[in-house]
């Protein structure tokens, strides 16, 4: 009924004129009653909140009644009469928080209020604020609209976005704010519902409820903050809380304070939508490799140098659901020692990596990303000792990795081992890596050295996606997961190896697998003898290995990461050698 008197007008332009004037007169009139009984009173109690609104609802209804069709459509023009409530009047700053994670509210909330801000609030974090002290504007009180929606619409209303959005040093932006009633925000204070943490959850969370974890009234206010981060200051992170306040203390604005804060939200808002699409596609196709790809990095540390001492560095987390609890050295917790360096993570990758592949208790030395001494034993303080005399001058310097717990006796071991080359020398190492520590293993190895880096590491989940940097784009593929326990291994020579051959060879295939380039090892009882890597041809490697292998080599297993090339070559020096058993891990190109 309402909405047919509105367009079935037949009057006069007189009486259009005349009806349109009584209608802005009438909604200006509303405003100024609504403004006064809610934003003037600190605390409006909710039954007079119910029926103010109430009365807006109707008398807006009605205002709406009395304009003609053209008269509706023309109204953007109208000469409403200026209008300042309390709210947008000169020296009254107001601060939106609405919030999912609470920590440091209350610090906060008092903080703003101290400075003379109005805050204005949402549901959950209003109650917060409330419960601590402090005095709060709810949304809805500028809306004049309650929750609606289970929650899905709180602060999508022009009220909130156009108090966000409004330029100051446009007229025009100011007047339309004024016309309507609507006060600025000075300060945009909000985190997102938490979905990263629900859909990576050990209960789980089944497909409804992540959808209903997605935000979108918070990127909404961020983003239209963030654009306008000018005149209005946006946070998203509570460690950011002090530094704000101190900013509002001071008398001089700063652009680069304003924009960094801009910038982090941006971030915020990217990193939450990177998780929201990551968790979808596996919801819908589940390829692992979508046709847009964003892997979210967080910053963990910055590094002396890169590579090289003359090229700056840094380190990045990947953030990605499918890298939460996998594992690998990002996560490592680091006990002790000196910052890791660029090439130290390369190292401690690299040696984590292989250890983690064996069963057995395992020791693995890695010089320059490759291993230079790897076995297995059930007594783990052999194995070390193995390691070490497969290529002692390599391992010093090194980093040694462990499959197995760090306890007192291996600590000693650590500590105190001679090196082979002058049984006086104490080996020295830049890094060790293993599952975990005894205490008493930790104190001993914090004794060896001051700089030496203890870390604890998590066994690197199988099927994630590697990625490799290229000029201008990434190779994606998946991760390298093949152990021998997964594979056929085909005989092709006349005689059937034994089982302790094919164990060796077996350990052979797994130490290569490890190697860079053109890779040759040779193994026997579960120990690397002698590796050749990173040379032009596989025949300098090859030479490289034996001769590290030394009078070892008879009866040993060769395994290479490729067939070799003018077979009969190579296959009567290994022969020259008595190497009994040769195994290629099978390369394609």
């Amino acid at each position: 009924m309402l909405g047919a008197a509105a367009f079935s007008s037949s009057s006069s332009t007189a009486a259009t004129t005349v009806s349109t004037a009584h209608a802005a007169h009438t909604l200006n009139t509303i405003r100024h009653v609504f403004h006064r009984n809610t934003l003037t009173s600190p605390s409006p109690s909710p039954s007079n909140h119910s029926i103010v609104c109430g009365r807006f609802h109707f008398l807006w209804l009605r205002s709406c009644n009395a304009f003609p069709t053209k008269a509706m459509a023309d109204s953007q023009t109208l000469a409403v009469p200026k209008h300042n409530p309390q709210s947008s009047a000169p020296g009254n700053k107001q601060a939106l928080i609405s919030l999912s994670d609470k920590k440091d509210l209350t610090f906060l909330g008092t903080g703003l209020q101290e400075l003379g801000y109005t805050i204005v609030s949402t549901g959950g974090t209003a109650s917060a604020l409330e419960n601590a002290g402090v005095s709060v504007t709810k949304v809805e009180q500028l809306t004049c609209f309650p929750e609606m929606l289970d929650g899905r619409v709180k602060t999508l209303h022009p009220n909130i976005h156009g108090g966000i959005l409004a330029r100051r040093d446009q007229k025009h932006h100011m007047e339309a704010l004024n016309r309507h009633g609507i006060g600025t925000f000075d300060v945009v204070v909000v985190n997102l519902y938490p979905f990263y943490d629900k859909v990576t959850s050990a209960e789980g969370i089944d497909f409804e409820d992540s959808i209903e974890n997605i935000d979108i009234g918070g990127p909404a206010m961020i983003r239209a903050a963030a654009k306008n981060h000018k005149d209005v200051l946006v946070v998203v992170d509570s460690q950011d809380y002090p530094a704000l306040l101190d900013f509002l203390k001071g008398s001089q604005d700063d652009k680069q304070f304003r924009r960094k804060l801009a910038w982090k939200a941006f971030e915020h808002v990217a990193s939450y939508d990177s998780a929201v699409s990551e968790w979808l596609w596996k919801q819908t196709v589940g390829d692992k490799f979508p046709p847009n790809l964003t892997v979210p990095l967080s910053l963990k540390s910055s590094l002396r140098y890169g590579e090289n001492p003359h090229q700056k560095a840094a380190f990045y987390v990947d953030k990605s659901l499918s890298e939460v609890n996998a594992g690998g050295i990002a996560t490592a917790i680091q006990h002790h020692g000196k910052e890791m360096s660029y090439n130290n993570y390369l190292d401690a990758d690299a040696a984590w990596n292989c250890v983690s592949e064996f069963r057995n208790p395992t020791c693995v030395i890695v010089k320059h990303t490759n291993p230079c001494g790897v076995a297995s034993r059930n007594d783990i303080l052999e194995a070390y000792r193995l390691a070490v005399k497969a290529d002692p001058v390599s391992a010093f310097g090194g980093i040694v990795a462990f499959n197995i717990e760090v306890d007192e006796a291996l600590a000693k071991e650590i500590r105190e081992f001679r090196s082979p080359t002058d049984g006086e020398t104490r080996m020295f190492y830049e890094i060790v890596v293993a599952p975990k520590y005894t205490e008493k293993g930790l104190e001993i190895l914090r004794g060896k050295s001051k700089t030496l880096r203890i870390l604890e590491a998590k066994k690197n989940e199988k099927g994630k996606l590697s990625l490799r940097q290229v000029g201008g784009g990434w190779l994606a593929q998946d991760s390298d997961d093949l152990t021998p326990q997964d594979i056929q291994f085909n005989v092709v020579s006349e005689n059937n190896p034994q089982d302790s051959e094919l164990r060796d060879a077996e350990f052979a295939w797994l130490c290569v697998k490890h190697v860079k380039s053109n890779a040759i090892v040779i193994a026997k009882d579960n120990r690397l003898l002698g590796m050749g890597s990173g040379q032009p041809n596989r025949l300098e490697s090859l030479r490289i290995a034996l001769r590290k292998a030394g009078d070892g080599v008879k009866g040993a297993a060769l395994a290479s990461d490729a067939f070799f090339p003018f077979g009969n070559y190579y296959l009567k020096k290994c022969l020259h050698f008595n190497v009994v058993k040769i195994i290629f891990h099978i390369y394609i190109s």
